[in-house]
């Protein structure tokens, strides 16, 4: 059989494997959780197949359902098409539910009705891979409705637990608005250009901007950005994060949110170009840092291991857009980099945070202390996945942060430009409070004083320690042999992202792209460097002035005593001796309560934003995509 068949197949393998789960499951957990482990097998062997030569080769694969091709160059069937971006996504996408059903083998033992747990994992995977597959923009949408309404599915399997449903129901809100803008976008695009087919829209929105079209751009990419968690969308994210599965959670952090990213590299690089355009490169990059400071300084303020792993997980997916918002070969290159790390040590501390919810029962920081003694082999692995996305070398986290920082840095020099500057300031200070995050969390679980109620606590089994060891292992490799990884995998990626025509062409036909009057991206290629002399005084410059920043905002009265613990204030005071012991002790979870109380201001402002009502969050979807169609409107013409 032809590898051209592979990625079809691999994606009706999964909807394949749900349909048994469904049909044959009930009261066979068994049955179900080997359908699940070869479906995932079986589907990650036929993506690893097409590698070779889509990735190394450079071979693009058109496929059209139905053998539907173009007709006198029109499409009219339904394609999907492969290059070297959809593979490398693709990977991602199946590496993920590989660890996740091997997790879940052993951790979903305490559930009921497993065979509509992995029913709906299987179709959110198998709507997933399509997404980042397929070719046509409508086959697109119905992929991310079948991942929406199966990822509210997940988020509220464990309805007994507090605030699931409540979740779940954010998540269908707040997702179903983001389907729905994206629904009307592509209808916007339907009616101007009569096909839904991404390479001929790309062929035609090229020279045939309209005021059409910069509101169907402006509706798919705030309804994408919805599907990608980023500020101001990622509200219900951290709920749903928080109370679903945590083999489900990793999912959700390290596919799902991908295939918002994913879908908007092709909207903004493929289908409508306009990465050249500064106005697109400031938008992007203005999302992604104000994404990453929320998402960071938020994580900072939890008592949950898993939601303030949420909150981080926000964080990283802005460093993916802020650098993929450069429009520059080293800054797509450094996006997709840190989207593959991000899979890896965020799948890595979900799959941890499980381990510490199975052996305990809980992932109140507060309750928890001293479980290296108990878990010697999670801790090893979470302090992997801490130091990652830390970034601290060698692991992955610092490879790909640092290819962000010089590539928002070579956008300043380049360009002149002190706002690319402020941004490579902004990734530093978030680097630096991830860091600080992170002590808090090993602090609070694994160091400390372990409480009495968990002193019989055990490690966890080996097929929840397996895809820890693997993605552990993936975290070191990946970070020492960056070269290896950045030739085979991300130049290519990168090479299909600012290469519309090959795109077009290998879909509509050779010459269509020439023809149609599209031009490819010209960047510079990607160079890329950690040894640079120079780079390494101006970053030192950078770190400086961050930490001068964090210390001029805060409060002058710093070294005196400033509440009691019986003020309303309490919470945030300094204490220096005389309080009553209850209030005087500090826990792992409160290391940085002196930085809270020198922030006050701004995480009370923020604990409003975050008022976990629904139509709040509405609200700030409804604002957020006013504030876009202006913007284009404005900009983009």
């Amino acid at each position: 059989m032809s590898y051209v068949h592979f990625p079809v197949i691999a994606v009706m393998s999964l909807f394949l494997g749900a349909f048994v789960c469904a049909i044959f499951g009930k009261n066979h957990d068994k049955l179900c959780k080997a359908v699940g482990v070869l479906d995932a097998a079986w589907v990650f062997a036929l993506i690893a197949l097409i590698v070779k030569p889509v990735v190394f080769d450079g071979e693009i694969i058109s496929y059209w359902m139905g053998n539907w091709s173009p007709i006198k160059g029109w499409a009219i069937g339904i394609g999907y098409e492969i290059d070297a971006l959809g593979a490398f996504f693709a990977l991602i996408v199946v590496f993920t539910v590989l660890m996740s059903v091997i997790y879940s083998i052993r951790y979903m033992d305490r559930d009921d009705d497993i065979y509509n747990y992995y029913t709906l994992l299987l179709m959110m995977s198998g709507s997933v891979l399509g997404l980042v597959l397929t070719g046509d923009v409508f086959n697109m949408f119905i992929m991310i409705e079948i991942m929406t309404f199966t990822a509210v599915g997940l988020t509220c399997f464990r309805n007994r637990s507090f605030g699931a449903l409540e979740a779940g129901f954010k998540y269908l809100v707040i997702g179903s608005m983001g389907s729905s803008m994206t629904l009307l976008g592509i209808a916007l695009l339907y009616a101007q250009c009569h096909t839904l087919n991404m390479a001929q829209l790309a062929s035609i929105l090229v020279n045939n901007t309209t005021p059409t079209s910069v509101l169907a751009l402006a509706l798919m990419f705030t309804g994408l950005g919805v599907k990608a968690y980023i500020v101001p969308f990622h509200m219900p994210a951290a709920d749903s994060y928080a109370v679903a599965p945590t083999s489900v959670s990793m999912v959700f952090s390290g596919m799902v949110n991908k295939a918002g990213v994913y879908a908007i590299i092709r909207l903004v690089y493929i289908l409508f170009n306009t990465m050249d355009k500064g106005s697109m490169q400031v938008l992007l990059t203005a999302f992604g840092a104000v994404t990453m400071f929320v998402g960071v300084t938020m994580a900072l303020a939890q008592h949950d291991f898993k939601r303030l792993l949420a909150f981080h997980s926000i964080s990283q997916i802005g460093y993916v857009i802020t650098a993929i918002g450069l429009g520059s070969a080293l800054g797509v290159t450094a996006g997709l980099f840190h989207a593959l790390n991000h899979t890896l040590f965020k799948g890595l501390l979900f799959l941890c945070a499980g381990a510490v919810l199975y052996a305990t029962g809980t992932t109140n920081l507060d309750k928890l202390g001293g479980l290296s003694k108990k878990m010697p082999k999670t801790t090893i692995c979470f302090l992997v996945g801490a130091f990652s996305i830390a970034g601290m070398p060698p692991f992955n986290g610092f490879a790909s942060k640092w290819m962000v920082y010089q590539a928002a840095f070579e956008k300043a020099v380049e360009g002149g430009h002190i706002y690319f500057a402020f941004i490579t300031v902004v990734a530093v200070v978030v680097s630096v409070m991830t860091l600080a995050s992170f002590i808090k969390v090993t602090q609070a679980v694994f160091f400390g004083q372990c409480p009495i109620e968990l002193q019989k606590t055990e490690e966890v089994p080996f097929s929840m320690r397996l895809p820890m060891w693997i993605m552990s292992a993936l975290c070191l490799l990946v970070g020492v042999f960056y070269d290896f990884v950045n030739k085979w995998f991300l130049a290519p990626a990168t090479n299909a992202v600012l290469n519309a025509t090959n795109y077009i062409d290998k879909m509509m036909g050779n010459g269509y792209a020439a023809a149609a009057g599209v031009e490819n991206i010209q960047v510079a290629p990607a160079a890329f460097s950690f040894w640079n002399p120079l780079t390494w005084l101006v970053l030192f410059v950078v770190v400086f002035a961050a930490v001068a920043i964090v210390i001029l905002t805060g409060k002058k009265s710093r070294g005196a005593v400033l509440e009691t613990a019986e003020n309303v204030d309490g919470k945030y005071a300094t204490f220096f001796g005389g309080e009553a012991s209850p209030f005087s002790h500090v826990s792992g979870s409160d290391l940085f309560w002196g930085f809270k109380k020198d922030w006050k201001g701004y995480f009370s402002f923020m604990d409003n934003l975050h008022s976990g009502i629904v139509n709040d969050y509405a609200l700030w979807v409804v604002v957020a995509l006013a504030i876009v169609t202006v913007w284009f409107n404005v900009f983009m013409k």
